[in-house]
């Protein structure tokens, strides 16, 4: 038995990256293992995947060669300094949220290096975005991996770190804004006279679609807001009542809220 990659922690996200690891055939099942706390997750992504389940995960992480931190962040601290000994020489990459590298590497000293990511939600169905940044400079062998790895769940950008709490704003977030409007379109549409499944469904669509236009299209999201707009035309009429109450001003304020409490966290 030779295991590649370890995971502690068997959630949505881990699920999702080995499922596209496996998917990409970058690893086979029988080279990846996980480990979980006190829930079936574990044993559930084992049944499902083929992949090894360890509750005692410290003789996988000796002989492995990348770990990832998958578990919830208030679980970090659990993970006891005998586990921690036995990554020595080891790439760790963590995707828990407000964990920053100088807290991980207190824990992993003997690490060989250190990723620090921010995924989103819809990394969950492979259509996610991630920011990461490592500790120091990857080698070519783990620049691989790190790819490979985040690939599973999307797209990914190499940033500072300094950078990641407004990337926690703007992607880790955002998907709960799309959700938010979605809804406040789903609501609109019920009091302008649909009814809600109809209201619902052409919601969903129009998001769908107009992300998918606007991925597709090298034009910016101006170019093609101004396209769909006619001059006193009922476009325009909408977009009127959003600049009069500052919705761009709105957006920056809730970002603006979210990245202090990114970093307000990150001191916890």
């Amino acid at each position: 038995m030779s295991i590649r990659i370890v995971f502690l922690g068997a959630g949505r996200m881990a699920s999702a990256i080995v499922r596209g690891l496996l998917e990409e055939e970058h690893y086979k099942p029988d080279e990846i293992a996980c480990t979980c706390g006190d829930d079936p997750s574990g044993p559930e992504l084992a049944e499902q995947t083929g992949i090894h389940y360890f509750e005692d995960i410290s003789q996988a992480v000796r002989k492995t060669e990348t770990i990832v931190l998958a578990c919830k962040p208030q679980q970090f601290d659990a993970i006891d300094l005998a586990l921690a000994e036995a990554a020595h020489g080891k790439l760790i990459l963590s995707i828990l949220a407000g964990t920053p590298l100088a807290r991980l590497s207190e824990k992993f000293i003997h690490a060989r290096n250190i990723v620090r990511t921010m995924p989103n939600t819809p990394g969950q169905i492979g259509a996610g975005v991630t920011a990461f940044t490592p500790q120091k400079p990857l080698s070519f062998k783990d620049q691989t991996i790190v790819e490979n790895t985040l690939s599973a769940l999307g797209n990914y950008h190499e940033v500072e770190e300094s950078d990641l709490d407004a990337v926690t704003a703007l992607s880790g977030s955002g998907p709960a804004y799309v959700f938010e409007f979605a809804a406040a379109l789903r609501e609109a549409g019920i009091h302008c006279g649909l009814d809600e499944a109809l209201s619902s469904s052409l919601a969903i669509d129009t998001l769908l679609g107009a992300a998918m236009l606007l991925a597709d299209s090298e034009e910016s999201a101006e170019d093609l807001r101004n396209a769909v707009t006619s001059p006193g035309g009922t476009t325009a009429a909408a977009l009127q009542v959003f600049s009069d109450n500052d919705l761009r001003g709105l957006v920056t304020k809730a970002l603006e809220a979210a990245k202090a409490r990114s970093l307000e966290l990150a001191k916890e």
